[in-house]
């Protein structure tokens, strides 16, 4: 049997779930903002096969790994943390989307202390008190699920999702760069081709990055 303190360490198989669970429930949130503020469902994932936004779910991560040493401090000194961390994920991952796909999927250009449109001061403090909810209230409850999960299970299941995820992310950065040549002309020269053009071209695309993806 595993000790108390044992199972409270941070494993690389429960920051793999978290990573999950960031993906989906970021998803499905903002799916649940976009309906309410716009009256109509937007997929916010970032690839192009289920509902991975996985900007939530490296915070997911980042914020249990940075802020575990951290959870018994007080809500304050946690916001503060929280504030600095969201900030700096979400500017990199900004500037790491533009850089691999060409464009950023959110724009702050004109609200209240951006920096260069990636953050501004609004989000950084919804950062702050998502990290006081998380490592305070709901990374708790995940621990506690995790460890009752079978090992033996838990690493089949962990190698086949990241396979599928691997391959989720290839296909989407091949579609995105499908639609842009689409957009410029270019006729489909193979069967794989004339596949993105039906399935995951340039309007799917549109829906998964608010409009924000073509040049």
């Amino acid at each position: 049997m595993k000790s108390r303190e044992q199972k409270q360490k941070v494993t690389f198989y429960k920051m793999f779930w978290l990573f999950i669970f960031g993906c989906v429930v970021g998803w499905f949130l903002e799916g649940l903002y976009s309906l309410l503020l716009y009256h109509k469902l937007i997929n916010h994932s970032a690839l192009v096969i289920g509902p991975f936004n996985v900007c939530y779910g490296i915070c997911a991560c980042a914020l249990t790994f940075l802020l575990y040493r951290f959870k018994d401090k007080g809500k304050v000194a946690i916001f503060l943390i929280s504030f600095v961390i969201g900030s700096i994920l979400e500017y990199i991952m900004s500037w790491g989307m533009e850089l691999v796909l060409g464009f950023s999927a959110w724009d702050y250009t004109g609200r209240f202390l951006n920096i260069n449109g990636r953050i501004c001061f609004f989000m950084s403090c919804l950062w702050g008190l998502l990290g006081i909810l998380w490592i305070k209230y709901i990374y708790p409850i995940i621990e506690k699920i995790l460890d009752k999960i079978p090992k033996k299970i838990e690493k089949k299941l962990v190698i086949a999702i990241s396979i599928f995820l691997l391959l989720d992310t290839a296909l989407t950065i091949s579609a995105v760069i499908r639609a842009k040549e689409w957009e410029k002309g270019v006729e489909p020269r193979n069967f794989y081709e004339r596949f993105l053009d039906k399935t995951f071209n340039k309007d799917y695309l549109y829906n998964m990055f608010n409009n924000s993806w073509s040049e």
